[in-house]
């Protein structure tokens, strides 16, 4: 997309939600500003990591005086324990509507499990992925035999892309995202499940954005694995999943060497145990298992698509308003794309993306993530390779929220800032 000289038409902003679909751990919160004073902080950075559901945290608070080891005690809280991580797994299937005899991996987030996922990639086998891809789904293929698919002007151009690589040889598996963090653009995941199977490969999708905004269903999607971390899920407690088929995960070497991995320890061989287990070796993270099935519950009991409505309408005063003020771009993929959830990133004329946050920080208490959001390649291909901005949004978010950085920004662009703010450093992944 290009800013253009043609004067932009001010109309009307489209409505948006006034009330936050589920109530979230800190929305009363106040911050300092730089003029003096406080002013409710508005959270406008969820894809980095939301915050915690209302319910995650009392239920957390609940279970904590029953905390203890799982699979290894006969006492009573270690009985509560070990249901409860075991219920959690049923319950993560059944939020992602698993086949069922898939496996439910527990692991730290969407990182982990990629990494788990790509350890587990037969011997030999070549993984196709996308060049916009976030370094949790770039980084653990360029260990192993892999191909990147440079990103077409379209996402039908695209799409053709894919299928002439995946027929040029045979890949082992296509991993892709199911939404960008930078642009917020959903992917047509049964469309690349359908090319990859054509081709004789698996897919692999990175949910960690699509998961807290839209329904995954892997049987009708005919996915083969989903990733994602429940610290973007309204679950932030250090719990992450991979969920899919069972025969790569039950011939892989153990992801972590440990004790619950085994079936049979010698000192000189070690019979280790099938997945899930045989990857989740050591003490697992019961209370963040329990804490992402109570947001997975919490979600799935949402009316049918009230998540897209909010956020559709969110995201489109957003787009709108960012659409009337001079000087702002907003990125984009691909302009024949189709829904989107709530992640919009931007640059301002003559401002650094960090001057731009820490402006929006200091002076109005706004949070959003500034830097390449961990997908470098994709930023330098939309012309924002020294970084932009990113708004993103969920369920406790609100029009008044939308509102307030649009004000914020309107004001920068015409009076400039209070204060001198860095362009800042580059930071670790930024």
């Amino acid at each position: 997309m290009t800013v253009t000289d043609l004067p932009r038409v001010h109309a009307p902003l489209p409505a948006a939600p006034t009330q936050p679909l589920l109530p979230v751990v800190g929305a009363d919160l106040r911050a300092p500003l730089a003029g003096g004073g406080d002013a409710r902080y508005v959270n406008l950075d969820y894809a980095a990591s939301a915050p915690a559901l209302r319910t995650v945290a009392d239920h957390v608070a609940e279970i904590l005086p029953t905390y203890a080891s799982v699979h290894r005690g006969a006492g009573y809280a270690s009985q509560l324990s070990t249901r409860r991580y075991e219920d959690a797994r049923a319950t993560v299937a059944r939020f992602v509507g698993a086949r069922p005899d898939d496996v439910v991996v527990f692991v730290r987030n969407t990182t982990d499990a990629l990494n788990l996922l790509a350890s587990c990639v037969p011997d030999g086998g070549e993984v196709v992925v996308l060049d916009l891809e976030h370094h949790a789904n770039l980084l653990p293929w360029q260990r192993g035999p892999h191909r990147v698919v440079e990103a077409a002007p379209t996402l039908a151009q695209t799409l053709s892309r894919l299928q002439v690589e995946l027929s040029r040889r045979p890949a082992a598996l296509l991993a892709v995202t199911g939404a960008s963090n930078v642009t917020g653009e959903q992917l047509p995941l049964g469309a690349l499940a359908g090319l990859a199977h054509r081709n004789g490969a698996r897919i692999a999708v990175d949910a960690a954005q699509l998961a807290p905004h839209r329904r995954i269903d892997v049987v009708a999607g005919e996915l083969d694995y989903v990733a994602f971390s429940g610290h973007k899920l309204y679950a932030p407690f250090g719990a992450g999943v991979l969920v899919g088929r069972r025969d790569w995960l039950d011939d892989a070497p153990p992801y972590l060497a440990g004790g619950g991995a085994v079936r049979e320890v010698t000192t000189d061989a070690t019979q280790w145990a099938l997945a899930p287990a045989r990857h989740e070796g050591g003490s697992p993270n019961v209370i963040g298992a329990a804490a992402l099935a109570r947001a997975c519950e919490a979600i799935e009991a949402l009316p049918e698509g009230c998540v897209e409505v909010h956020e559709s309408a969110l995201r489109r005063r957003l787009l709108a308003g960012l659409d009337r003020i001079d000087g702002v771009r907003t990125l984009r993929l691909w302009p024949d794309s189709g829904s989107a959830v709530g992640v919009v990133a931007f640059t301002v004329d003559g401002y650094a993306a960090r001057q731009v946050a820490e402006y929006l920080s200091a002076e109005h208490a706004i949070g959003v993530r500034d830097g390449r959001f961990c997908a470098h390649p994709l930023l330098a291909r939309l012309g924002a390779g020294d970084g932009a901005v990113r708004a993103s949004f969920g369920l406790g978010s609100t029009a008044a929220d939308v509102d307030r950085l649009l004000a914020a920004l309107e004001r920068l662009v015409t009076d400039g800032t209070a204060r001198p703010y860095a362009a800042g450093a580059d930071r670790p992944c930024d």
